[in-house]
């Protein structure tokens, strides 16, 4: 199957859809199917930045202490990766190392499509979802020997892609639990990550003393503490000398704090109106008190946000937006992604469990 499409010929075997996607991306990239490719390497400088820098460097601790224990027993390898697909951390038995030192699947290696073709980290970036590929999956011949299985990591509290977390080995180690092993793992990291967030609120709390309406939230929106005022977990990302809508506050005026920002109105007027331009790129406009900002959004948030003002105070489920924006309930997690990236920009405008436009706002779309 891998020969004949590759090749542009038919075949009676199909690969699978996700398979097929993939393989057609890479086609037009000028890559070789019948070698390792050339990998790109950062160096040791670039990969101590990188991990560094990754809010993935908490949790590996615990994912080598769970995951890579039973890599190890099992002669597999666990990786995790940065957003971009670059490995930062590596871990399993030096024999499963050597061979993964043949393929240049090593720390510092670029494992996006891009670079080494259809493969479980790079498909499960470019899919936005968990891959698991086996043997002639793999666009390079190189890899065929591997079965390989990887899942996107969020950030729970931005939603944002903080990396990939990868099992590999000899595709004749495949077991129908790795999947689960690594579904663990994204899920251990990603639990891991949501205590410390509560950690540093709570720190944030006890340094503040409220009085009147008012807010403190962290760097992301997160509300660590209020007063006079029920908001819900979150608020817009506060930016300094910028005003900030908040429903039930109205217009207010960020003021820095060690770690977070104090949230207090500028205005007796709390009211907020919201309006959605799609007459050309989408664009919204937040009005409320003081506060009239305007901001591009994407067109996925502007398909959002159109169907957050139809579905009204009903709101919907992360599974029926999943159904309007992508015709399945297979992209529960994209969704979830997306809606958190754009309460970084509306803040409790836009309400959880179930997906809904605040009671406060008055919303109108043009075009």
């Amino acid at each position: 199957m891998h020969d004949a499409v590759i090749a542009g010929s038919r075949s009676a075997l199909r690969p699978r859809a996700l398979v097929s996607r993939s393989w057609n991306r890479v086609l037009g990239l000028g890559l070789r199917a019948d070698d390792v490719n050339t990998r790109n390497w950062l160096g040791d400088a670039e990969i101590g930045r990188r991990q560094e820098a990754s809010p993935l460097r908490e949790v590996v601790p615990d994912l080598r202490a769970v995951v890579g224990s039973l890599a190890d027993a099992s002669q597999l390898l666990l990786v995790v990766t940065d957003p971009e697909g670059v490995i930062l951390w590596r871990s399993g038995t030096p024999a499963v190392r050597r061979r993964a030192d043949a393929l240049g699947f090593f720390e510092g290696a670029d494992w996006t499509e891009r670079r080494v073709g259809t493969n479980a980290i790079g498909t499960a970036i470019a899919e936005a979802a968990p891959v698991e590929l086996l043997a002639g999956e793999h666009f390079e011949q190189g890899q065929h020997p591997w079965y390989c299985t990887a899942t996107p990591v969020h950030d729970p509290r931005t939603g944002s892609l903080l990396g990939v977390i990868d099992v590999s080995g000899p595709a004749l180690t495949l077991h129908p639990a790795i999947g689960a092993l690594v579904e663990t793992g994204r899920m251990l990291a990603e639990s891991r990550l949501w205590r410390y967030h509560q950690e540093r609120l709570e720190r944030l709390r006890s340094a503040v003393l409220l009085t009147g309406p008012s807010l403190v939230v962290d760097d992301h929106g997160w509300v660590a503490a209020s007063h006079g005022v029920a908001v819900g977990s979150r608020i817009a990302v506060p930016v300094a000398g910028r005003p900030v809508a908040v429903p039930g506050l109205g217009a207010c005026v960020p003021e820095r704090l060690a770690g977070g920002w104090l949230i207090r109105p500028s205005s007796v007027d709390r009211t907020v109106s919201l309006e959605l331009d799609l007459t050309r790129t989408p664009q919204v406009r937040l009005s409320g008190g003081d506060a009239d900002w305007r901001r591009t959004v994407t067109r996925r948030h502007a398909e959002v946000l159109v169907l957050l003002h139809r579905a009204g105070r009903a709101g919907m489920s992360a599974e029926a937006l999943s159904n309007a924006l992508y015709g399945d309930a297979e992209h529960v997690v994209t969704v979830r992604a997306e809606v958190s990236r754009l309460r970084r920009l509306l803040g409790a405008l836009v309400e959880t469990r179930p997906y809904r436009l605040s009671g406060d706002v008055r919303m109108t779309v043009l075009g």
